[in-house]
């Protein structure tokens, strides 16, 4: 059961609804499909200079001048002039004003029944009581808040916002500041694709020039920290007025509504927060652009520290502006740049409210890219090139999945981008448990530990939904993994030389409170926007090294919970044997099955051909191999369809590939029980008229090893047969490259089994 509590101000009463009527609600609209393929560009004409820019390779001053003879749809060329040294400096601007980006995205019929403007809490009964989870903007505290702070009939129209200085090439010479918007009242699945009511760029911000002669003096870095907001400035002013005004719009139902313009959520790196926030950032007093944290404590999550408030800021930007000795001190306790902010224009958009942690720059690059990951190389490096040796060749040995790179060394990757961080982050513990052992490296060990509580942390972060329990867990985490870097740092001892206190470091600390404010984190994650840009290139020294699992051609969605695909020539039982005589597993395959079918369907009321008692199954019945196998389920996380691909397959891609599943059961008891099994065979045998989906598999035994699941695979000849319909989902599974027969669940391939994993579900 579900039940939506909505906004006082709406006028909806509560709602209890059954999974059912409830699943066909708004929250599974399919994204808006459109017949313009060059999105993410504003247009045809947009999509079609980038593509002559980027095969022409012209450089910035070659780029600007072709930019003077073409005119952009809806783009506004702007000069921003600054005073600088007694001198004006101008700059060049180029937008699309934001409010006429809204009033697009409002005129849009096909985007018209998408928008959602009140507030809204979502329950879901858990068995014992109704427990509040959390996905979209609106079901956040904040839109609630913000909704109380409006007119009665007024609603929020919320702007996301993402800016990030990038580059145009892969040298990494021609810089650009493109600015992203999305509508924070359409779905996720509108919004965060391509198409209509996705992200739209509207805005390249000015760049102030690195003067070698001026970088690091305070006067140069304000006026880059100005220019940005003056630029910004202007890119606002369209919904300055109309934040405290608003605007009234009527809706394709008819229902006219009260728009009020506010920046919910504002998403950027660290260095960009601290633009956006006007502090002084790294090394200042307080480096934390949403609460007053002392730099010395930035790895102390057990202590909650003031927010930084408007109100304060703009006291002492004014006490600066009349006594320049006062001011100064008061703004360097909370180390603040003596400049006026810009989002103070705009009503009910506080920037330390709006700021979020992005998972991409926090989390991938961030804590496991540029920390984590640099600390695991030192200690192999320090072990030697056998050991590093030994990792990539495991890395190398990692077991295929859709849509995880692989590997085939990593050691020598020293930049990439976050992506492929996130994915060898998933795969390090399991590759490197058995070189970075508690006896060969004591603080070697206790980093993999750290590493484990980070993917927990990391995984509750990229949950789709989360509920009060799933919040309470991340928070608790994010202690664990206090305790254990604790636990790091005093094992290395004298060679601890490290310095933890960084703002990424704590940025744990707000990112649960950004989920029960603004919803889950893909809300405010910049892996959209990066997506989006075609600026965005990967720099990699070793492209030729990874792939992404391929996608299977027979890739069309289908009914049911399984589908069998890559059909392979029948061959009779007696053939199926000849051929694998040299496999124990399948040893007296004709007698194991005909054991198997003659228990299975008595027991599911299927009556066996011909009125017989009892299937004898002869030397020349066949069975037709099937090689791939795509199974739905429902997924734990958000309780909608997810489906995984299976392969079962002698040579995939030069491997062989017999993937794994978890299964429904019995126990001894006849009671329900959850197992993980490989799968040897998948094939179709018909019985009188029904045609069966079967597979021969070997069951694994689970146990818990250091937070992993740990499993051991059961003797070839213990083989058994199972319906395909009783695969729950697909799993991966890597060998543990130090004991033979032994295997780790991979739960941190996707959030479905991490969740399972830690609610014990099997």
């Amino acid at each position: 059961m579900f039940k939506t509590e909505f906004h006082p101000h709406s006028g909806h009463p509560t709602t209890i609804e059954t999974f059912s009527t409830y699943g066909s609600g708004s929250g599974t609209h399919s994204p808006v499909v459109d017949d313009t393929p060059w999105h993410p560009f504003t247009c045809r004409a947009d999509f079609e200079f980038a593509e002559l820019v980027h095969k022409a390779a012209l450089n910035k001053d070659q780029t600007n001048e072709l930019l003077k003879f073409i005119c952009f749809p809806h783009f506004e060329k702007h000069i921003v002039p600054i005073e600088y040294k007694k001198e004006t400096i101008e700059y060049e601007f180029y937008l699309w004003p934001l409010w006429d980006w809204a009033m697009d995205l409002l005129a849009n019929p096909l985007l018209a029944p998408h928008f959602v403007w009140d507030a809204q809490w979502l329950y879901k009964h858990n068995g014992t009581r109704f427990e509040r989870f959390f996905h979209e903007p609106w079901t956040g505290d904040r839109w609630w808040n913000l909704q109380s702070s409006l007119p009665e009939n007024g609603v929020p129209f919320a702007f996301i916002l993402y800016a990030d200085k990038t580059h145009l090439s892969s040298a990494g010479t021609v810089k650009a500041y493109p600015v992203i918007a999305r509508c924070g009242n359409l779905l996720v699945n509108i919004r965060n694709v391509d198409g209509p009511g996705g992200g739209r760029l509207v805005g390249w911000l000015p760049i102030v020039p690195d003067d070698s002669d001026q970088d690091g003096k305070l006067s140069y870095t304000n006026l880059k920290h100005v220019v940005w907001h003056e630029s910004f400035s202007i890119l606002l002013v369209t919904i300055m007025l109309l934040s405290a005004t608003g605007f009234v719009h009527e809706c394709y139902d008819g229902i006219q509504h009260w728009l009020f313009p506010l920046i919910l959520i504002l998403s950027a790196d660290y260095e960009e927060q601290c633009v956006m926030a006007l502090i002084w950032g790294l090394k200042s007093a307080c480096p934390c652009p949403i609460c007053l944290v002392p730099r010395e404590e930035l790895t102390d999550h057990s202590t909650t520290y003031p927010k930084r408030t408007v109100e304060d800021a703009q006291d002492w930007v004014d006490l600066w502006s009349r006594d320049r000795v006062a001011g100064e001190a008061e703004l360097k306790k909370q180390s603040l740049r003596p400049i006026k902010n810009t989002f103070w224009k705009v009503r009910l958009s506080n920037p330390h409210d709006a700021l979020s942690q992005d998972p991409l720059h926090v989390y991938h690059k961030g804590k496991f890219g540029d920390h984590l990951f640099n600390e695991c190389k030192k200690h192999l490096k320090v072990l030697g090139r056998v050991a590093e040796k030994k990792v990539d060749e495991q890395f190398d040995s990692f077991p295929r999945w859709r849509n995880l790179n692989h590997f085939d060394r990593v050691t020598n990757i020293y930049f990439t981008d976050g992506n492929k961080f996130q994915d060898i982050s998933k795969q390090i513990v399991f590759v490197a448990q058995n070189v970075l052992t508690h006896a060969e490296d004591e603080a070697g060990y206790a980093l993999l530990k750290c590493i484990v509580s980070y993917l927990h942390i990391d995984m509750y972060v990229s949950l789709d939904v989360h509920t009060e329990s799933t919040l309470a867990a991340g928070e608790a985490e994010i202690l664990v993994f206090q305790k254990l870097l604790d636990e790091y740092i005093e094992a290395l001892g004298d060679d601890a030389t490290k310095n933890w206190n960084f703002p990424k470091a704590h940025a744990s600390k707000h990112v649960f409170t950004d989920i029960r404010e603004k919803g889950a984190a893909r809300n405010f994650s910049t892996r959209p926007e990066r997506e989006a840009t075609w600026t965005d290139q990967t720099r990699i020294d070793h492209l030729d090294e990874e792939e992404l699992e391929e996608e299977d051609l027979d890739d069309q969605p289908f009914g049911g919970h399984i589908h069998i695909g890559a059909p392979q020539s029948s061959l009779t039982l007696l053939q199926l044997e000849e051929g694998n005589a040299s496999n124990p597993a399948f040893a007296q395959f004709r007698k194991k099955l005909s054991l198997f079918l003659n228990n299975f369907l008595p027991a599911y009321n299927i009556p066996l051909p011909d009125g017989k008692t009892w299937l004898r199954l002869s030397a020349q019945d066949t069975v037709q191999e099937h090689r791939f196998l795509k199974v739905n389920y429902e997924s734990v996380v958000d309780w909608k369809l997810a489906t995984d691909y299976l392969r079962c397959n002698l040579s995939f891609h030069g491997h062989e590939r017999h993937d794994c599943a978890l299964i429904c059961t019995n126990d001894k008891d006849d009671n329900d029980k959850n197992i993980f099994v490989r799968i040897l065979l998948m094939f179709k045998h018909t019985v009188g008229s029904k045609v069966l989906d079967l597979a021969l598999v070997l069951t694994m035994d689970a146990r818990m090893d250091m937070r992993l699941t740990r499993l051991h695979a059961r003797p070839p000849a213990s083989s058994e047969f199972i319906m395909l319909h009783s695969i729950i989902r697909g799993v991966l599974v890597v060998p543990d490259f130090a004991i033979p027969g032994d295997y780790f669940l991979v739960n941190y391939v996707d959030t479905d089994i991490f969740l399972r994993s830690q609610r014990q579900l099997f």
